[in-house]
C-alpha cells in the first residue's frame, strides 16, 4: 500500500522566511525521483530550483506560480512505497484522491526522519537518510518483479527572467517549442516574441486551454494606475534600501580625477600576456588599501550596544545589474586577493548574476560596497549605503575631458568619484582622506606601490 507524504517549503538559508512560486517543474500524476527538483522558487536573494526528499507519485500542488509561500507551508504531496502490479492502481487510487481534496490517513503521516527544513544535498546525511519504511498492512507479499527505474527529470526549460515566462504564459506559447538564441539556449524575450509573432506556440499541437485568473496577478491596473507589488528582489531592496535611509546618517562627498594613468597601466599589464585585468579589479585592490589606511569605514553599527564595530576583513560588495533587478554579489577576503583573482571571481560572480544562479551566500557578508555606475553613461551619483555596512565607493563613467596637466590644458581621461559614508563611524577629514587617497591612486597608481 502506497503512502502519502507531504513535502513542505524547505529553510532556504540566510535567514529567508518566504519564496514565490515562478515554476511548477512537475505536475499532479507525474513520477518523482529522489531529489529530482519539483518547483523553481524565488527568494529575495536568489532563483532556487528545490528537490524533493521523496520518490513516487505526486499527488497534489499547493500554490499557483506567482504565489508567495511562507518557510514550512506544504508544497506538494507524494505517494510513495508499494511493490508488485498493483502498485501502479493503488498510487493511481490515492493521486485521485488527494487531488480531490480527501483526508489522508494515519499511515499517511509525515515520517518524523524527514525535518522538512532542510534542502536535499545540503547538510542532510546521504542517500539512507533518505529511505523510507513502509507499514506492511496485510500478509506478506510474494516477491515481485523488480519496477522499472523512475525516469529521470528532464533539463528545466532554458529561461531566466520572469517576465519572458509571463510574456510565454500570457501568449498561450510553450516554451519547450521555443529554441533560445541567448548562451547556451537562453530562451530570451525576443525568441517568445518571434514566436509570437510566427504563430509557432503550442496552439497548432494543442488545444488553446480555458483562460483562468491568475491567483495572484503581477499587476493590477486601476483608475488611479498601475499598481506593481514590492516583492522579490524588488520587494527585498526596497527594505533594505528603506532601512539605510532610516537608521544611517549619510552624507557624500565628491572629487574629479585623472585616471589616464590608470587605464596606461591596466593596458600595459594586459599587453604582457597572461590573464587580463579589469579596471573593477584594480579600483578594488585601491579600495582595499585605502580601507587599511581608513579602516573606520570598514565597520558597521551596533545600535543597541552603541557601538562601531570595526571588521577585520573586507568583503567587497560590488552592485550588478540583472534581468531579476539590482543585486550586490560578494568577493570574500578581498584584501588578500591579487588583481588577476579579483577579476576572476568579479567575472564569476557577475555571470552567475546573469543567470539567476547566485547563493544567498554570495550575496551576504559584505563589509563594504564599490559601485561603477559608470556602465550605465552617468557621471555621478549619491548612492544609499548598503546596510548594515558604513561606506560606499561610486565609479562613473571615465570620458576625455579638458584637464590642467603638468600646467597646460590637455585632454585626459577624467571620472568623478563619489564617496557615501554613515556619520556616525566617521567625521569629514576621515571620509575627504580616504576619498582624496582614492583618487590619488587613479591619478597615479605608482601611490600603491609605495604604501603596500
Amino acid at each position: 500500500m502506497a503512502q502519502v507524504l507531504e513535502f513542505k517549503l524547505p529553510d532556504l538559508g540566510e535567514g529567508l522566511t518566504e519564496a514565490e512560486i515562478v515554476r511548477w517543474l512537475v505536475a499532479v500524476g507525474d513520477v518523482v525521483a529522489v531529489d529530482q527538483p519539483v518547483v523553481e522558487v524565488e527568494t529575495a536573494k536568489a532563483m532556487v530550483e528545490v528537490p524533493c526528499p521523496y520518490g513516487g507519485v505526486v499527488t497534489a500542488r499547493y500554490g499557483e506560480e506567482g504565489t508567495e509561500l511562507p518557510v514550512g507551508a506544504p508544497l506538494l504531496t507524494v505517494a510513495v512505497g508499494g511493490t508488485g502490479e498493483a502498485e501502479p492502481v493503488a498510487v493511481a487510487a490515492e493521486a485521485a484522491g488527494a487531488a480531490a481534496g480527501a483526508d489522508a490517513s494515519p499511515e499517511s503521516a509525515v515520517s518524523s526522519e524527514y525535518s522538512g527544513n532542510v534542502l536535499v544535498g545540503y547538510g542532510t546525511a546521504g542517500p539512507a537518510a533518505r529511505r523510507r519504511r513502509v507499514r506492511q498492512t496485510g500478509p506478506a507479499a510474494t516477491p515481485a518483479p523488480v519496477p522499472a527505474p523512475v525516469p529521470t527529470h528532464q533539463r528545466p526549460v532554458p529561461v531566466i527572467s520572469p517576465l519572458v515566462r509571463k510574456l510565454a504564459r500570457d501568449g498561450g506559447l510553450d516554451l519547450r517549442q521555443v529554441r533560445g538564441s541567448g548562451p547556451e539556449g537562453l530562451i530570451l524575450r525576443a525568441d517568445v516574441e518571434l514566436a509570437l509573432a510566427t504563430d509557432r506556440g503550442p496552439q497548432d499541437a494543442y488545444p488553446a486551454p480555458a483562460p483562468v485568473a491568475p491567483a495572484v496577478p503581477p499587476t493590477s491596473l486601476t483608475s488611479a494606475g498601475e499598481r506593481v507589488p514590492l516583492r522579490g528582489v524588488r520587494g527585498a531592496v526596497a527594505d533594505k534600501l528603506s532601512r539605510s535611509r532610516t537608521e544611517i546618517p549619510d552624507a557624500t562627498c565628491w572629487v574629479d580625477a585623472d585616471a589616464t594613468e590608470l587605464m596606461a597601466a591596466r593596458a600595459a599589464m594586459n599587453a604582457a600576456g597572461g590573464p587580463k585585468i579589469s579596471l573593477l579589479a584594480l579600483l578594488a585592490r585601491i579600495c582595499v588599501h585605502a580601507l587599511a589606511r581608513f579602516p573606520e569605514l570598514n565597520s558597521t553599527v551596533d545600535t543597541a550596544a552603541r557601538e562601531i564595530v570595526r571588521l577585520p576583513d573586507v568583503h567587497l560588495g560590488f552592485a550588478a545589474q540583472t534581468p531579476r533587478g539590482l543585486v550586490v554579489p560578494v568577493v570574500r577576503n578581498a584584501g588578500t586577493r591579487t588583481a588577476e583573482s579579483l577579476t576572476e571571481e568579479f567575472g564569476r560572480l557577475t555571470e552567475a548574476a546573469r543567470q539567476s544562479a547566485l547563493t544567498p551566500a554570495d550575496l551576504t557578508g559584505g563589509t563594504f560596497t564599490l559601485n561603477n555606475y559608470g556602465v550605465f553613461g552617468v557621471d555621478g551619483s549619491t548612492p544609499i549605503i548598503n546596510h548594515p555596512e558604513a561606506a560606499m565607493l561610486g565609479v562613473g563613467r571615465i570620458i576625455p575631458k579638458p584637464w590642467v596637466h603638468r600646467g597646460e590644458l590637455a585632454v585626459r581621461q577624467v571620472v568623478q568619484l563619489s564617496f557615501t559614508f554613515d556619520h556616525r563611524v566617521c567625521d569629514g577629514g576621515t571620509a575627504g582622506g580616504f576619498l582624496r587617497y582614492v583618487a590619488d591612486c587613479v591619478e597615479q597608481p605608482a601611490v600603491l606601490l609605495r604604501t603596500v
